[in-house]
């Protein structure tokens, strides 16, 4: 069974998911922020409709809301991290006993959080409000990449993203359409995570 996720609590409780990198962009359009450089300081959790599917995944995303929320004591992140993750609130794919949390919460009370916790470069970033269509996503994001002529990772994580959010799955032609480049150039750009992340994406869209 599929779970639509509820961000009612994150939401009435005022917990921080999304942030604006401090970086300054390269260029501020009117449907968002372009950095040449790429920024690591964009933090948004759950945007995508692929729901935490591994252990790895649950302490990252938790230590993230951790840093996020300075203001948390410990018997407060313990409840979000309890709505985080039951299965029906649909943000795992899951169920966690409390044994493993406890010791995930251990781990994350332990985290140097003067260091931000590790983060995928991220170059384009949509204003939520932008009101632009999937497809007008897709197309700024194919111009950038073409006026510079570079296909790495995280222009291909950004196609991805975005496909997903089409509820569509993500193919290399897709991506290789997309950014305007041959079959080959995506699969000699797109390393083992980004793989791996294709197929759990596409893996949660049969679910929907």
């Amino acid at each position: 069974m599929s779970y639509d996720r509820d961000t009612r609590y994150l939401n009435d409780k005022r917990i921080i998911y999304r942030t604006i990198p401090e970086d300054e962009p390269t260029h501020v359009y009117k449907w968002g922020l372009y950095y040449e450089h790429g920024t690591y300081q964009c933090y948004d959790l759950f945007r995508s409709k692929a729901k935490i599917n591994t252990y790895k995944s649950l302490k990252w995303h938790l230590l993230v809301l951790w840093y996020l929320n300075p203001n948390l004591n410990q018997e407060e992140f313990e409840k979000l991290s309890q709505v985080i993750t039951h299965k029906p609130n649909g943000f795992t794919t899951f169920n966690i006993s409390d044994t493993v949390l406890t010791k995930i919460l251990k781990d994350i009370y332990v985290a140097d959080l003067e260091e931000p916790p590790v983060n995928r470069l991220r170059k384009i970033i949509f204003n939520p409000m932008s009101g632009l269509t999937t497809e007008e996503k897709l197309k700024i994001v194919g111009q950038l990449a073409g006026r510079k002529s570079i296909i790495n990772d995280d222009l291909i994580y950004q196609c991805m993203l975005e496909i997903n959010d089409e509820g569509k799955k993500i193919t290399i032609s897709k991506l290789a359409n997309l950014l305007k480049c041959s079959s080959r150039t995506i699969h000699r750009n797109m390393c083992n995570d980004l793989k791996e992340e294709k197929e759990l994406l596409n893996k949660e869209l049969e679910k929907i």
